[in-house]
């Protein structure tokens, strides 16, 4: 068996080498087909079995001399007849027909699963034919556009974007995606009159380039531009009332300013006794407990204006080279009572050589006064307050410790915003409006720099902002100065600036335009 199937094998390459051979040089293109190869595997197995066959016989009727040359030259003869009788008629059938039947079907059945509503346009976008999965959906609630031209179901504002995409695709343009309205037939209750589609639009195009065909799937977005328009309304929403807020917060911080001026003014003078001695010690008390919370209302005041304007992005930051050991003496100076009555040590250390860094020093004074404000706060009698000055990598590193009483790693995160203050049964005591840490992040901020924050419950907090040394970060809005203007003094409104103006050239082609005339 295994010596047969050895020679079978043997006897069907033969075949195939020589029918290939054959196949190739009578074809046009020398190309061998499988289907032709395959008839020449047959005949030749049936012309194998026949040369013993017919021979044996032709011998019954006649001599075996005559029958077996006669047998074979019969097989011979009929295997070539039907070889060549057989591929000739193979290759009279047209080949591309099956292929063109699959690709037919396969259109068809991407015309009806494909998602949406498909649609076929010819050039001037007139529909052909409508199919897809969700054509009945679609039909419901609009005409039926076959045989039509689809500008017709189209929203009258966007119809001109229709027109544009079927023009881009007939300029040379394989696809694109538009955004369209379309009309209801029928408005039923609750119901928009329009529906928002997303309609994708490829082209189809003969061997010359020209545009033949239009294919486009549409699909309903109404709820996702119910979603994106309830999504902008929100979002103008928060806006105008974070901008309400903050004209807010400048309107009313400076309508107390002027008030709490005059409050800290003459309760100045009441206590410096300037107009007459007070006639006991209670009063001189009264008008001090009056000049204390008048200047810390009007620093509240001033934070929240500082905060108002961070905020609408209209903080000017002055960025000029100081040095830093000036500021933080500046800020020991001012604090060192208020660290003396509550019986704690305030103390700082500055890198030698530290240099001059540029930066708003207002805007940093401010940083290191609400830090170390907090930190004494905070921090019990017996407790310590240190202020460290640091260069690192080319930023000014300020730190700002204490040994109060810390805050929770759960309550760090909602720490610094504007007026959230940490609460709880040992915090009650302590005053404040939470705008401290929030101003000092937006001031850290507009430098170009960051904020960071460790503590824990009764071992202290540590306060760490890191800003570049050269200003390099920092946002500074200030508008340009036209050196050549006059400057008036009185400063004068600026309506009243506009009509001098006004006046002005009127003044100057007054003469021209009587000339003119």
């Amino acid at each position: 068996m295994r010596v047969l199937s050895n020679m079978a094998g043997r006897a069907g390459a033969f075949v195939d080498r020589a029918g290939g051979s054959w196949l190739s040089r009578t074809s046009g293109n020398g190309e061998v087909r499988g289907q032709e190869l395959a008839i020449l595997r047959r005949l030749a197995l049936a012309s194998s079995a026949a040369l013993v066959v017919v021979p044996t016989g032709l011998s019954f009727i006649t001599s075996p001399a005559v029958a077996l040359p006669v047998g074979v030259a019969t097989v011979c003869a009929a295997f070539l007849f039907s070889a060549v009788g057989s591929i000739a008629l193979s290759r009279q059938r047209p080949a591309c027909g099956p292929v063109e039947a699959v690709v037919v079907e396969h259109r068809d059945l991407m015309l009806e699963a494909a998602c949406g509503l498909v649609l076929l346009f010819d050039p001037q976008g007139n529909v052909t034919a409508a199919g897809g999965r969700d054509r009945a959906e679609f039909l419901n609630w609009m005409r039926d556009p076959s045989g039509r031209g689809f500008v017709e179901q189209v929203h009258v504002s966007d119809r001109i974007l229709f027109l544009q995409a079927v023009d881009t695709l007939r300029q040379g343009r394989d696809a694109l995606g538009v955004d369209l309205r379309l009309e209801r037939s029928a408005v039923v209750e609750g119901n928009d009159q329009f529906v928002h589609i997303r309609m994708e639009m490829s082209a189809r195009r003969d061997s010359e380039g020209r545009l033949t065909a239009i294919v486009s799937q549409s699909r309903d977005i109404s709820y996702d531009q119910q979603l994106r328009e309830e999504a902008a309304r929100k979002a103008a929403e928060a806006e105008s009332a974070n901008d309400a807020k903050s004209r807010f917060l400048a309107a009313v911080s400076h309508e107390l300013r002027t008030p709490l001026n005059a409050i800290l003014g003459f309760s100045d003078i009441l206590s410096g006794e300037y107009f007459g001695k007070l006639e006991n010690n209670r009063q001189r008390e009264y008008v001090g407990l009056i000049r204390q919370s008048g200047a810390h209302l009007l620093s509240v005041v001033n934070t929240m204006l500082d905060m108002s304007k961070i905020e609408a992005g209209r903080y000017e930051l002055l960025l000029e080279p100081f040095p830093i050991e000036a500021s933080i003496g500046a800020c020991e100076a001012m604090l060192a009572l208020q660290a003396k009555e509550k019986g704690l040590t305030l103390a700082s250390r500055v890198q030698r050589g530290l240099g001059d860094i540029v930066a708003d020093q207002r805007a940093i004074q401010q940083i290191l006064i609400n830090l170390v404000g907090n930190a004494i706060k905070f921090t019990d009698a017996g407790g310590a307050v240190t202020i460290d000055a640091a260069m690192t990598d080319g930023m000014l590193k300020l730190s700002v410790s204490d040994t109060g009483i810390g805050i929770a790693s759960e309550r760090l995160a909602s720490l610094g915003q504007p007026f959230v203050q940490i609460q709880n049964d040992y915090t009650r005591r302590y005053a404040g409006t939470g705008l401290g840490l929030s101003l000092v992040k937006g001031l850290v901020a507009l430098h170009g720099g960051s904020f960071a924050i460790a503590s824990a419950p009764g071992e202290g907090t540590a306060i760490t902002i890191l800003i570049p040394f050269d200003g390099s970060g920092a946002v500074a809005i200030q508008p340009p100065v036209d050196v050549s203007r006059p400057v008036d003094f009185p400063p004068r409104l600026k309506h009243d600036l506009e009509m001098t103006e006004k006046r002005k050239e009127e003044e100057v082609n007054g003469p021209a335009k009587a000339k003119i005339a």
